[in-house]
């Protein structure tokens, strides 16, 4: 088994990065007053319901907990990732995007390496003008270790490669912007904090047009959404947004901001399962 371990652990680039599977209580602290969401039937007491469809990553990084995912096996995408915003770098790391060898079955051999999540191979040469789309996105990381720690495929989904570097770049732009403006610490006042969750929504009717190399899903929305306490209306806040995961054109939209009621009401509305994040 040690050596199984040690080989998957060369062959996927992965030195560094360990994870946990158990429960959310283990990587709590990316969560507003350490409480996960809840997707009924499939999240609940910060516990998957179903390991077989669902599994929790407690993401860490040279041995520090970087940020929390939750992950559909089945759809190979993170349903979401969740993370704690103190600050960012400005820069974009040189790394290469990682697989996480520990989603795999351990005595399926080499070659089923990927079988429960998306690979390198399934972004390559495609024909569906998608890339690798971060749900943490490295641009709001507080430091180099922390952002190299987002590349890792179970923090990213097939997004349309003009929305990516669009009108959701914008958003995350503009979102990063009003955090460091007026988010702090309730009780230090001097630093950077909010809490933010991001995830994608798997598209369910499935036409080859919506599955990535016969294999991962492309979903239809993205979404996110923080919540912190703001130093000017001197009380928690939060703000959300959501949009289609479509191709747009060179008019860069605007995504419009909306309350943490109404992305509940649209995740329940996709999901038909309640939803408090």
């Amino acid at each position: 088994m040690r050596v199984f371990v040690v080989s998957m652990l060369l062959v996927f680039g992965f030195p560094f990065i360990m994870t946990d599977f158990d429960s959310l209580e283990t990587c709590k602290q990316f969560f507003l007053k350490d409480q996960p969401p809840m997707i009924s039937g499939i999240l609940e007491k910060s516990v998957s319901k179903n390991q077989n469809l669902y599994r929790i990553i407690c993401q860490k990084y040279k041995n520090i907990y970087r940020f929390a995912t939750l992950y559909d096996i089945t759809n190979k995408i993170p349903l979401f990732s969740a993370y704690k915003y103190t600050g960012h770098t400005g820069e974009r790391p040189k790394t290469k995007w990682r697989t996480e060898p520990q989603l795999e079955d351990s005595n399926a051999g080499m070659s089923q390496g990927c079988s429960n999540q998306a690979c390198n191979g399934d972004y390559l040469n495609n024909q569906m003008n998608v890339n690798r789309g971060h749900l943490f996105p490295c641009s709001h990381a507080a430091d180099e270790d922390t952002a190299k720690s987002t590349f890792t495929l179970t923090n990213a989904v097939p997004q349309s490669i003009s929305f990516n570097g669009g009108s959701w770049r914008i958003m995350e732009e503009k979102v990063r912007e009003i955090m460091n403006s007026h988010c702090r610490d309730e009780k230090n006042r001097e630093e950077v904090s909010a809490y933010v969750l991001t995830g994608g929504v798997p598209n369910t009717k499935k036409p080859s047009a919506d599955v990535l190399n016969n294999r991962v899903n492309i979903p239809s929305h993205m979404w996110t959404v923080f919540c912190c306490f703001n130093i000017v209306s001197n009380k928690y806040v939060s703000q959300a947004h959501w949009a289609e995961n479509i191709d747009e054109d060179t008019k860069k939209g605007t995504i419009s901001v909306k309350t943490l009621k109404e992305l509940q009401d649209f995740l329940k509305s996709k999901y038909n399962k309640e939803t408090s994040l």
